[in-house]
């Protein structure tokens, strides 16, 4: 159970449910160069609820990922890696038409990415709302999503119609845009688009990057972030990578410091971040309303992000609790 009083926060036993898309990621073999400039590629699993739902198990809690994947080596070789790492695959479908999604990244010296996509169209986006496990899908606790499967049809109304019924259930909503522009016709669509759903969350996370761009300011600034609010919303967050994040809720707000690492690669550090932050509220939704336990789970949630930074590819960088632990420590 979550722990209250003063110790490190604990992952809950609710079934935290992640929605969308997971694929193949190929990273060049060397950091700085472009991808045509690239001697090689690895092949990392990717997709960032897949990453959520791997990162809550790695920390304790229990999560299920509920998307298609093709009929394919690749296909099968994720919803193994989901099942390695003990997340529920009973939400999985694997399409016999479509190929598994494939992004090569590039990995700037600075360890940023630019993304090349392969999804013409990939398994993915093929999901249909009548393929949805609703059994799995009611039984969360907390529903994850991002903004991917909002692009195209069916998965689109697959989506929809999975959030209706988490929501119905009383899950609480959970949504990080994870906005990747090359993905959508233009960027007017993918704004309209992320923010057609925005008023039904009850916690949203976004980048300063996402921030600038939903808000169309350079200001990374409060009144930039709560022009984002909306009346539902019990937390909004926003990550400032090696300047930790600063959260806004009804009654307060404040920021929380980062932790400083040697970045290698900051795939994943996002859905790291989020993983964490969500297996430790979701057992007691009311750490939401408590400004000293809600700051102690970002500031574990902000390891959790730095350390994915420091090895290449997300799933194999994402921490178990005792990493966060020490890292935590080791700055005190």
């Amino acid at each position: 159970m979550a722990s209250h009083g003063n110790g490190p926060p604990g992952a809950g036993q609710g079934l935290i449910v992640s929605f969308g898309e997971m694929l193949i990621d190929f990273v060049p073999t060397v950091s700085g160069v472009s991808l045509a400039e690239a001697p090689g590629f690895l092949k990392a699993p990717g997709g960032a609820p897949a990453n959520v739902a791997i990162a809550v198990t790695r920390l304790g809690g229990r999560s299920a990922f509920v998307g298609k994947l093709g009929d394919d080596e690749f296909g099968h070789m994720l919803a193994g890696i989901l099942k390695q790492n003990g997340v529920n695959g009973d939400g999985i479908n694997f399409d016999q038409g479509a190929r598994t999604a494939l992004a090569f990244v590039t990995l700037r010296a600075d360890g940023e990415r630019e993304f090349m996509f392969y999804r013409n169209p990939s398994a993915d986006m093929l999901l249909k709302p009548e393929e949805l496990n609703l059994e799995l899908i009611r039984s969360g606790k907390v529903f994850h999503y991002g903004s991917i499967s909002l692009i195209v049809e069916p998965c689109r109304s697959a989506h929809l119609k999975a959030m209706q019924v988490a929501r119905d259930a009383g899950a609480l909503l959970s949504y990080d845009p994870n906005l990747r522009l090359p993905l959508w016709p233009s960027p007017e669509e993918a704004r309209e688009q992320i923010m057609s759903i925005w008023d039904k969350a009850d916690l949203i996370k976004v980048s300063d990057v996402e921030l600038e761009f939903l808000t169309g300011s350079d200001k990374i600034d409060d009144e930039s972030a709560m022009s984002l609010w909306h009346p539902n919303l019990k937390l909004l967050l926003v990550t400032l990578g090696e300047n930790g994040c600063r959260y806004y809720t009804k009654n307060f707000h404040g920021a929380v410091d980062a932790f400083h690492v040697n970045t290698v690669d900051t795939t994943g550090a996002g859905d790291s971040f989020v993983g964490a932050l969500l297996c430790n509220i979701v057992d007691d939704h009311s750490i939401l309303e408590d400004e000293g336990r809600l700051r102690k789970v970002l500031k574990f949630a902000n390891a959790c992000g730095a350390i994915t930074t420091t090895k290449k590819g997300a799933i194999p960088a994402l921490p178990v609790k005792a990493d966060a632990l020490s890292l935590i420590e080791g700055a005190n």
